[in-house]
């Protein structure tokens, strides 16, 4: 079986969810391309989930995706957060910064029952989940309304958990990749490897179809991970400089420097490993810090900083979510794009 046969595609790309950057502007662009779009839905609200699912809905009726996060909330630690704030403390002065008192940082919110219900009633033609796998209970639900289920491996333990829970598709995860992780049977980056490798060894571990994400740019890596056993690849930092992207202008100037040619794994901004652009605060800090917060509760703190740094310009504390291969990335509208990758595929 190919991608096109199990996701009703007619090209074997699919558009990585890129929460803070997308919305349903991208997605649907991808989608009506003859690719699947996806929404990231990690960042919204039930409201804003339903009133972007409504307009992707409005705009084609061709097969979409809805992704979600399934990390466990945790509890506030009020010593851990003290502790990363005085890491942090240096930096607030310097840039004017009354830290009295810290907002809330960006909201990342696990797959739950009100998501459920939301789905029940659009029935998406695709769900994936990154962190794992939502609840039995919760991801019965997602099967029951019809949806094809896809989930992040980044190692063969996890490809072999997620077909035991009976997902249609494995998205395998290389190292290449940009953005969070989607490893959730460890913590340890040291497990993690490329595409090359972790593709062929997913593929002879499973029975159930494999897509390829990390790494992939261009029609030649589309067609290479194709060669090791993937029916379609997963393509993210390739669509960052499209014009249904929003991105902030720092970042987009990070994309088309060459800072651009520099990126590690980092839980500065969010307490999870996610990769991005090598910056100021990664430099100085260590892109891995122990005295982070888990996620997402690190991301207060350093978003009091990011504010105030791109107000004048600078990534300095910005989490420039990138992958390690930014040569694909051209101003060109997604749907071209989309074409582009799938070449003569």
């Amino acid at each position: 079986m190919n991608v096109q046969q199990l996701l009703n595609l007619e090209l074997p790309i699919i558009q990585a969810p890129m929460a803070g950057v997308q919305g349903s502007a991208l997605a649907v662009a991808v989608s009506q391309a003859g690719g699947l779009g996806s929404l990231p839905a990690g960042m919204l609200s039930p409201e804003a989930l339903r009133s972007e699912l409504a307009t992707i809905a409005a705009q084609t009726s061709k097969p979409f995706n809805v992704n979600f996060f399934c990390h466990t909330p945790p509890t506030s630690n009020a010593a851990r957060a003290a502790a990363w704030r005085a890491v942090l403390a240096p930096y607030y002065p310097e840039l004017g910064i009354d830290v009295t008192s810290i907002p809330a940082g960006p909201v990342r919110y696990p797959f739950s029952a009100a998501a459920a219900e939301i789905l029940e009633d659009v029935k998406p033609a695709v769900v994936s989940f990154h962190f794992g796998l939502p609840s039995p209970e919760l991801l019965a639900r997602v099967r029951a309304c019809g949806a094809k289920i896809l989930a992040s491996a980044t190692m063969v333990a996890e490809a072999c958990w997620l077909e035991a829970q009976g997902v249609d598709a494995i998205i395998a995860q290389g190292l290449e990749a940009g953005g969070h992780r989607g490893m959730f049977l460890t913590d340890d980056i040291s497990t993690q490897v490329g595409t090359l490798a972790l593709v062929p060894q997913i593929v002879r571990s499973v029975t159930i179809p494999v897509i390829a994400a990390g790494g992939i740019a261009d029609a030649q890596g589309v067609a290479a991970a194709m060669a090791l056993g993937a029916i379609g690849v997963q393509v993210g930092t390739a669509y960052m400089l499209c014009p249904e992207v929003t991105l902030s202008p720092v970042h987009r100037a990070a994309l088309t420097s060459a800072a651009a040619s520099h990126t590690a794994l980092t839980n500065l901004f969010s307490g999870r490993p996610a990769r991005g652009i090598v910056n100021r605060l990664m430099c100085e800090l260590g892109p891995m810090h122990p005295l982070v917060p888990a996620f997402p509760l690190a991301g207060a703190a350093v978003a009091l900083l990011r504010t105030h740094a791109e107000s004048q310009g600078s990534g300095d504390f910005s989490p420039l979510w990138a992958g390690q291969n930014t040569s694909g990335c051209q101003e060109l509208p997604a749907a071209e794009l989309t074409r582009l990758l799938a070449g003569n595929v």
